[in-house]
Formats: C-alpha cells, structure tokens, sequence
C-alpha cells in the first residue's frame, strides 16, 4: 500500500465521524545534509532525515492534533482517532468555534523544484574539496586574517496532503544554502568579519547544485580579504542623522523584521506571541495605515521562481499567489490562513507551512518581497546620485521589539559617500529607527537588474519552534535622515 492509500484511509475514517467538521491529513518526509569547512579542516558534517504523518481535525468547533512516524494503516488510522480525541476534549473547554475561509475547488496536482543538478549525487568529497578551496584562498592573503569558514547544506523534501475539502497534492522540494566569511585580528587584539555573499544563510534558495555553482568562490575571495583587513584599520561610524543607502541582502533582512513578521496575521490577533511577540500592525489599521513613502511596494509570493517560499499549495492546500502587503506605501494586507481570514471576512493568502510532520502548520512568511522600482537606477547611479551619505552593507546582528516596530541593525561594512562616489571605509557601522517612519523615508528604490532573491533558511516561530526557510526580494534602496552610529 503506498503513502498516499494510507492518508486517504484514515481521511476516511474521519469523513465518516459525524462530528468531523473538517480534516487533513499529511505525510512528509525530508533528508538534509549540512557541511562546514574551517581553516582548510572539515570540521562538520552532519546529516538527519524524517518521516510521518500528521493529521489535523476540527470537531465540535475546535481543533486537534495528533502525528505518528509510521505510514502503516493501522498506525494513521489511529493517529486519527487521537486528533478527533483532543478536538472532543477542547470543545469541551470552550472556546469560540474554528471557522475556515472557503478555497474554491480542491486543489489537485503535483509541483516539483526544478533541479539540474541533484546535490544529494553530487559526491561529498567534491563538495568538502570546494568549500577546502573557498577557505584556502581566504587564508591566501596571510596576515591579518585570522580564521576562514565555507558552509553548505541542502534538505530534500515530499509532502503529500489530502483533505476533507477534496484536495489532493503532492510536491516534493530541494533547496539548500553556501557561503564563506573571514574573520581578521589586529595587533590590538580587534576582530572583524567580512562575508560572501551574505552572512548566515548565504547563497541559499531552491534549486539544484547549479546554484552553489554560479557562487564566484575563489573570484570573490582577494576582494572578502582585503575588505575584512581595511575594516581593522577602520574608523568606526560616526553617529548621526544620515542619508543612508542599504545593499540588497541587509534590505531584506529589514523586510524580513519590520514587514514579514509584523503582517503574519496571528501575530496581529495575539495567537501567536510566544516567540517574538505580537505586531504593530492591527486590522483596524487594515487599508488606511500609511507604512512607508509612495515607492514602497510590498508583497507575498509564493510564485517566484527559485524562492525559499515558493510551492504549489500551502500546508492548507492554498494555492501559491502573489498577495500586496503595502500598495504604494499604504498598508492593505496580511499573511494569513483559513482560519484566521474567516475573522477578516477575506480570502486565505496561503501562508500556512509546518516544520516537518509532527508540527501543526503555522503562518509563515513566503517569499516577502520589496519591488524594484521599474525605472530606478542601478545601484552605482544610486550612489552617484547622493551626495552625502553612507552606503552600509551585511548584517551582523539584529534587534527589534516585540512589536516590530522600534529596531537596530549591526552591519558588517559601510562606505561613505561623497559627491557621488564610494569613499572611507567605517567599521562596526549600526542604524536605528521606527518601522513608519523608517519605510516613509524611503526615497529611491534600484531597478530590476539589481533586485535579488535573498533565502533565510532558518526563520523560527512557534512554541514547540518551528523552523522554516523563506525568501525575500530586494533591490538596494535609500532612506533619508536615518540614525547612525557604531557598536
């Protein structure tokens, strides 16, 4: 019997409870494989892979849950019973009843990550001598580099879901993440970093081996060595109010906190605060909020190609769709679910996603996307354009309240600008500011050539946490009168 009968057997069995008001029923199963090479040495490698079914009911108004690892009928069937069980017992606790915003008709299909390369063949011996490589021209420069780290890891996943509304979907997904950082030590004992092409995550996205092949490893590694000795004889930033222009991959880490999370629309009602708290953005606000200047154009996509947020259907069986967060710096809408788009008397956006089977879906950010101005410049005609200002680039640390709307970001490098053109390097650069007031400063956005589709692919959420890759798009964008200074 296949994955598949076993689902549609206990969906069932659930069909024929009489008071099952809805139900699903979803297998997954994934297999990762992470690789760190430090100072020309492997240092890690490790590997983890999982499957099971989970199955989550509303009976009696209320919701349950309940998952096992196996695929066997019997075990699926049972699992079942357990999540109509726990639905039972909560209705009996009270509580206002689950209602579900309609989807239209089932969805039904398959939606597959296009691959060229499988990263799962490609032998780990080739990927450690790569990243050995990556690390040794870092090292190549000598003094004062002081440590070289390369980092690569992909998940190979499959879902399959089946619903009491009639759906039924399968995908299966591949997407992984590389990069490399220097750290440099002074004769001081100061340390700095520098990282290609960002910090953390790196190069990360959907896709095959392909992707880790377009990084220019070896031809970006003079250029991360020199950048990281110039910051220790750095100056560190000067505080002030600044015209401050943002490179692509810290802009969508901004997006990341200051837009994705504070339009999850659980966030907003208050069912889902324990990590990271609430939102600033209320759905009173919904539709007359001014969130930034006129060119600020947000939304959530789960279409775009090679996205970490990209699917057929969500975990609800949602299709994939392009939804505006902030049309022309207006706030007008939400990431949200079934349920939690009933109480706005809308439509789900499909942002439902769960970490694996044993975890009940969540909202979760897509692919949350800054649009790239069509007529904006190309960063170097940005720059060229300000005549005063600070061209601040990779994050470095973060922090942000627990209403996303006062924040701090640390960034690894910034440049002042002077008549048009790049000129001191400053160390330890940070800026600060208000979500609004922040976003309305916003005037100039780069254009398509420059916009990027940056990957995170560790996003938590949740209580049990839940982690979850997703995208952001960005072009490098300027923002007046900001607050500056170092740290």
């Amino acid at each position: 019997m296949s994955d598949r009968d076993a689902l549609l057997e206990a969906l069932d069995v659930l069909r024929r409870a009489g008071d099952v008001e809805y139900a699903e029923v979803r297998f997954v199963e994934d297999e990762s494989e992470r690789l760190r090479v430090r100072d020309d040495e492997l240092e890690n490698v490790e590997t983890s892979e999982s499957r099971g079914v989970g199955i989550r009911v509303i009976s009696n108004g209320q919701w349950g849950f309940a998952a096992t690892p196996s695929t066997r009928v019997s075990d699926v069937v049972a699992a079942a019973h357990t999540a109509r069980d726990i639905a039972r017992s909560s209705a009996r606790a009270g509580g206002d009843r689950v209602k579900l915003a309609p989807v239209g008709a089932p969805a039904r299909g398959r939606y597959a990550t296009s691959v060229v390369r499988d990263p799962f063949s490609v032998p780990l011996d080739a990927k450690i001598e790569l990243l050995t490589r990556a690390t040794a021209a870092l090292r190549a420069r000598g003094k004062p580099i002081h440590r070289a780290e390369a980092r690569m890891g992909w998940t190979r996943a499959r879902k399959i879901l089946v619903t009491s509304d009639g759906v039924d979907v399968e995908q299966k997904f591949t997407f992984g993440g590389a990069g490399m950082n220097c750290v440099a030590r002074g004769g001081d004992g100061a340390v700095q970093q520098r990282s290609h092409p960002t910090r953390a995550d790196g190069e990360a996205g959907q896709g095959g081996y392909e992707r880790i092949e377009r990084i220019d490893w070896i031809g970006n590694a003079e250029r991360v060595a020199e950048e990281v000795s110039e910051l220790l004889r750095a100056e560190p930033m000067p505080a002030g109010r600044r015209t401050l222009i943002i490179e692509s991959s810290q802009l969508a880490l901004q997006v990341h906190e200051s837009c994705g999370h504070p339009t999850e629309l659980d966030r907003a009602y208050g069912t889902e605060i324990s990590l990271a708290g609430g939102s600033f953005l209320q759905p009173s606000m919904l539709g007359s909020f001014r969130y930034g200047s006129s060119i600020v154009n947000l939304a959530a996509d789960s279409t775009n190609v090679g996205g970490l947020g990209t699917f057929g259907w969500d975990d609800e069986g949602t299709p994939a769709g392009r939804h505006p967060l902030v049309r022309e710096g207006q706030f007008v809408g939400y990431l949200s679910s079934r349920e939690t788009a009933a109480r706005l008397g809308t439509a789900s956006t499909g942002t439902m996603r769960a970490d694996g089977f044993s975890r009940m879906p969540l909202i979760r950010m897509v692919n949350v996307n800054l649009e790239a101005d069509p007529r904006g410049p190309s960063l170097e005609e940005l720059i060229a354009d300000t005549d005063d200002g600070i061209f601040i680039s990779t994050n470095k640390s973060w922090s942000i309240d627990d209403l996303r709307l006062n924040f701090q970001f640390g960034c690894e490098a910034a440049w002042e600008i002077k008549g048009g053109k790049r000129t001191r390097m400053f160390r330890d650069p940070l800026y600060t500011g208000i979500t609004p007031d922040f976003w309305g400063a916003c005037d100039a956005i780069c254009g398509p050539a420059d916009w990027k589709l940056w990957g995170v692919l560790n996003c938590g959420k949740g209580e049990p946490m839940q982690l979850m890759p997703v995208g952001h798009g960005t072009a490098p964008a300027r923002f007046r009168n900001v607050e500056v200074g170092h740290g």
